[in-house]
Parts: C-alpha cells; structure tokens; sequence
C-alpha cells in the first residue's frame, strides 16, 4: 500500500481519505480490524505517529472506534456508513461541478456531458 502522498493537504489526512474509500468499496467490511499503527505505518511508509492522527481523525467521525487493548475496528453502524458515503458523493460531485463551473460550462453542458459519458461507455444512469 505503500503510495505517493500529494504535498497539497496533510498526509494524516489522505490517509484517512485513503481509508474511507476503501471502507467505501467494501476493501473494508464493517467490524473489520484496522491494522495496528505500527503496520499501517510500515505499508503506508509513514511516521507512526501520522497514522494515529489518522486513526483519531477517523474515530472522530465515528468511521472507525478503538477497542482498548483489540485495536481500531469499521464502524458497523450502517447509518454512519451511509452518511459517511453520502458525504463523500457530496463532496466528489461539489469539486466535479466547480471544476467544470471554472472550466466555463454551463450547467446544461455539464449534464448533457455526463449523459453522453454514460452513453458512450454503455452504462445505465439510472
């Protein structure tokens, strides 16, 4: 897992955004276990101590919760799980939309080029 991090927000935090998605893809099952700081540290070739922020940072949004002496575990309240994805749909379309927006696309054009995205590469919108 060890991956480039990008100098234009805090590591803590792409690791977290890293975490998300895979909670989001299902990479990680609710209930699972986290690896320790120290593992997660050595995959991500990061500074242990960046991992636990990261891990604070995720048991703060209720993503994760730590288990004295278990570990750190997926959340595996569904209604987190579903404002946690949904928030990140947000979030995702948000930038999409304001990338466009800045690009000079209307807000027709933009539909009308995500309808012909779907089009093109055969799948459904519904």
């Amino acid at each position: 897992m060890s991956e480039d991090f990008q100098s234009t927000s805090p590591i803590y935090m792409q690791l977290a955004d890293r975490i998300n998605r895979q909670i989001l893809r299902g990479d990680l099952k609710p209930g699972e276990k986290l690896p320790s700081v120290r593992e997660m540290g050595m995959q991500s070739n990061v500074n242990p101590n960046t991992v636990q922020r990261t891990y604070q940072v995720l048991e703060g949004s209720n993503i994760v919760e730590s288990r004295r002496g278990q570990g750190t575990f997926v959340t595996e309240d569904p209604a987190i799980l579903e404002s946690m994805r949904e928030r990140l749909k947000q979030e995702e379309i948000s930038y999409f939309i304001g990338v466009m927006r800045d690009m000079g696309y209307t807000a027709e054009e933009i539909k009308a080029g995500i309808a012909d995205f779907f089009k093109q590469t055969k799948e459904d919108l519904r």
